[in-house]
Formats: C-alpha cells, structure tokens, sequence
C-alpha cells in the first residue's frame, strides 16, 4: 500500500484521497482511488511484465481506444515510466457466467466486441502461436521447467496455424476473462494489457472458452455477431479454444519463474494444459480441421 500512497501523491500532489485495494488480479496491483468525489482505478504493473507482452503504451492507446468507441472507461492518465495507468471508476455490476449465456446479454456483449474490432487499429499486434513460443523460450531462459504435455501441444498449434492461414488482423483485447466484463446500462470491457491487432476468431475464442460455452452457445454467439453461424466459423472458434488455452498455459508456466505475487501460477498453467489436452482428445478436431482446410483452401496435410 505505500506504493500506492506514493503514486497517488505524485498523481493528485497535495489532495486528500481515499485508497482501496481492489482483489482479483493476478499480474498487477489495482487500487480504487477517491479524490475530490471522483473515483478512479490505478493500475501498477507487475514486475517484469513487459516478459509477458505486455507494452503499456499499447495499453494507454487500446484503452482510449474503448473509451472512443464507448465499451471502456476513460483513460485520465498514463506514467511510462513507472507503469501506472488512471482510468475512471465504472460503478457498475459483474456479469455472471450465468448472465453471459442469455440471448439478450450475449447480444450486449457481442455488439460491444464488434465495436472494438470494427474500430481504427490501435498499436502493438498479438499472435498467440508467437507468444506461446516467446513464453517458452523466457520461461527457459528464467530457468522455468517446461511442462511435458508442451510439445503435443505445439504441435497442434502448428496444425490450426497451418490450416487457417493468414487472417484478418483487428483490434483485439486477448484477455476476455468474465472479471474484465461491467455492466453500467452499458457493455464495458477492462483490462487492455494485451490488447493488440489480431485475430478476431481468437477473442471469440477466448471468450468462449471463458465463460464455459459449449457448441451451441458458440453458434448463439456466432449468429450474434455475423448473423449467421457459418461451419467454417464455428470450427475456427472450436480450434481457437485450443490456441486460447494453450497461451493461458504457457503464460502461467512463465509467471511461476518471474512474478513476485502470491499465487498458484503452476496450478493455473495445470488446470490450462488439462483443458486443452481435453479439447485435443475430442474427435470433432479433426473435422474441424478439415472444415477450415476446405473453407480456406488450404493444401496443408491433415
């Protein structure tokens, strides 16, 4: 908490302000700032978060980018240097995982990330094949065990990059946990550490598998944003899942050899590598596969 003081003094020198530390995450300290009736969140990096792909300039700008395009709260101030960004305090509600598989609040949700891709690219790009690779290779260089399903599983990886080819890069927020959701009678999204232009199928993905979506929930959310849930589409978020997980493993392996908080990040990448190994395990990967060689002329072998 005496960084915080500290921080809030250089933020708001010589004002009185009430300072709460707010739980959940797992790479920052995030502190709720009261000054002068208005509240604010202070976001402090974590140490050595740059090794994950984090770039807090590209955060500052996909963060206003939010703002502009009305899905993010206002971005008030932003020190490089020290990795601490100020945005406006949303006084709204959680969205439940439960909430998240109902037509209506889907609906909200979908046209909120269709705001954000649809928008003017933003800084920074993310390629979750690259940053699988860079996470192995730092978590090595940290003297961080590599977990032995990773090989299978980058092998995989290599498969859906192959048969997916080149896509579309938009803007894209990479870190669709439910935490990162609010609702204020408006759909806003938090959190734009990773935010970069991407793959679109991959934030579907990661929101997918996030908020536990089966195969029809997947189609819902398809339908909602395309109008339509194509088989090539479906299959792309199916096999995108795979990609999500895989990312969220190796990014747990890497934070248990460099993060300084208290928490089980062996367990995290665990839990991460058992779910894509299960999604790995499931026939319809490969007919997914095949769909999206078809859909995408690939003559990558299968």
């Amino acid at each position: 908490m005496e960084g915080a003081r500290a921080a809030v003094e250089r933020l708001w020198p010589g004002r009185p302000a009430e300072i709460t530390e707010l739980g959940g995450g797992i790479t920052n300290r995030n502190y709720k700032v009261t000054v002068g009736g208005e509240a604010f969140v202070l976001r402090m990096g974590g140490a050595k978060t740059s090794l994950l792909g984090i770039d807090r300039a590209v955060e500052h700008a996909a963060g206003k980018r939010a703002f502009e395009v009305g899905i993010g709260p206002e971005v008030t101030a932003f020190v490089p240097e020290e990795g601490w960004l100020v945005a406006r305090f949303i006084d709204g509600r959680a969205v439940s995982l439960e909430d998240m598989h109902r037509p209506a609040v889907l609906a909200r949700v979908v046209a909120a990330l269709r705001r954000f891709h649809e928008a003017a690219p933003i800084p920074g790009s993310f390629d979750a094949l690259a940053v699988v690779d860079s996470y192995r290779a730092l978590a090595e260089a940290h003297q961080v065990e590599i977990p032995p399903e990773f090989d299978a599983a980058r092998k995989i990886a290599e498969r859906i990059r192959a048969m997916r080819g080149m896509q579309e890069l938009v803007p894209c927020h990479n870190d669709l946990l439910n935490a990162n959701f609010l609702d204020d009678g408006e759909i806003r999204i938090v959190d734009w550490e990773y935010a970069g232009m991407g793959d679109r199928f991959f934030d579907l993905a990661n929101f997918s598998v996030n908020h536990e979506f089966d195969v029809g929930d997947d189609r819902r959310l398809l339908e909602s944003y395309f109008g339509v849930a194509r088989d090539s589409d479906l299959a792309s978020v199916r096999v995108m899942r795979f990609m999500s997980d895989f990312r969220e493993a190796m990014w747990g392996v890497l934070q248990s050899g460099i993060s300084e908080l208290d928490f089980d990040f062996k367990g995290y990448a665990a839990k991460h590598f058992s779910r894509l190994a299960a999604t790995a395990a499931e026939p319809e990967l490969d007919r997914y596969l095949r769909t999206i060689g078809d859909a995408y002329g690939s003559h990558q072998n299968n």
